[in-house]
């Protein structure tokens, strides 16, 4: 096969019958072997039925419905476990993505030999409220990666099959993908300028909370693709550096007391400057000690429940 279409959605029932007419003339335009998968997140919509009537109608189209919502991450990762094409595309359902990219990004994972394609959406018809915070949020995420992409949120992006299969999306992850590709070891990315139009049906799941939690994850993995499977690196470090300036403090109170004849030693603040280094040493050590272990038991993240599939049957 050579793509699968890997399309995460909350409530887009609307939009969902000219997106897959759309994508359909250009799969048969270019003679594709493909399928399209739709991962409804939980709506409330008649979404689902939607999708079920479309399986019915297109033997490519599959369909996949969460038991409730559990976020854009969690779709795209169930949706790239499932996914059987060479080559995998992502793209939102609210028809801002526009289909017709899909040929030329097939071309640039095939032929051009990149890992990950990333759509940058150059002129956006998003509102000012959304636009400022993925401006900053871009910007954080290229100084702390190190990758140069101007749009990491974007939803349309193709990718080799094995980085789909080697990499795990969770939390508010989604938009961190190309900084988790190049941690699993993909490190062609590359960046086309896409069509971004204007939202037909429904209203934007973008809020505030969304942002917030955006620049907690990018800590997150920062941290993790740093330290993740050696997390007492970090804390190790950090607990013996204090604990060794607490001990010093502790060497000079007792050094004066004994030599200077200075007998208020709990008086002065750098006594309680040094036992607050030497304890917080101890419990930065042990952390990085727990996580050690716990890293080395790592339970799977991406259990989620699935009330109904459709469209595999046919294949």
């Amino acid at each position: 096969m050579d793509l699968s279409v890997v399309i995460p959605l909350l409530n887009e029932s609307e939009s969902l019958p000219e997106l897959a007419a759309w994508i359909e003339r250009v799969m048969l335009a270019n003679r594709f072997t493909y399928e399209v998968i739709f991962v409804d997140d939980g709506s409330q919509d008649g979404s689902w039925e939607m999708i079920t009537k479309l399986c019915k109608d297109n033997p490519n189209i599959r369909g996949i419905r969460f038991r409730r919502n559990y976020g854009k991450s969690a779709a795209l990762n169930r949706g790239f476990e499932v996914a059987a094409g060479d080559v995998v595309i992502t793209m939102d359902a609210d028809l801002q993505d526009s289909p017709d990219e899909i040929p030329e990004l097939f071309s640039m994972i095939t032929h051009e030999g990149y890992d990950m394609v990333s759509g940058w959406k150059k002129k956006r018809y998003d509102p000012v409220s959304k636009t400022i915070p993925t401006r900053l949020f871009n910007w954080a995420t290229r100084k702390t990666s190190g990758i140069r992409l101007h749009d990491f949120n974007c939803g349309l992006k193709a990718y080799r099959k094995e980085v789909v299969k080697s990499i795990e999306v969770h939390g508010e992850m989604h938009r961190y993908i190309p900084v988790i590709a190049k941690w699993a070891g993909f490190r062609k990315i590359g960046e086309k300028v896409v069509i971004h139009r204007k939202r037909q049906y429904g209203t934007t799941k973008f809020g505030m909370e969304r942002f917030v939690n955006g620049f907690l994850d990018l800590l997150s993995i920062t941290f993790v693709s740093r330290f993740g499977r050696r997390p007492m690196h970090l804390f190790g470090s950090l607990g013996s550096l204090l604990f060794l300036g607490g001990l010093i403090i502790a060497a000079y109170l007792a050094f004066a007391k004994v030599f200077l004849a200075e007998y208020k030693m709990t008086e002065r603040p750098l006594f309680y400057l040094g036992l607050l280094c030497m304890i917080l040493g101890t419990q930065f050590f042990l952390a990085g000690f727990l996580a050690e272990m716990i890293s080395r038991n790592a339970y799977d993240r991406n259990q989620y429940l699935i009330e109904e599939k459709t469209g595999w049957e046919k294949s």
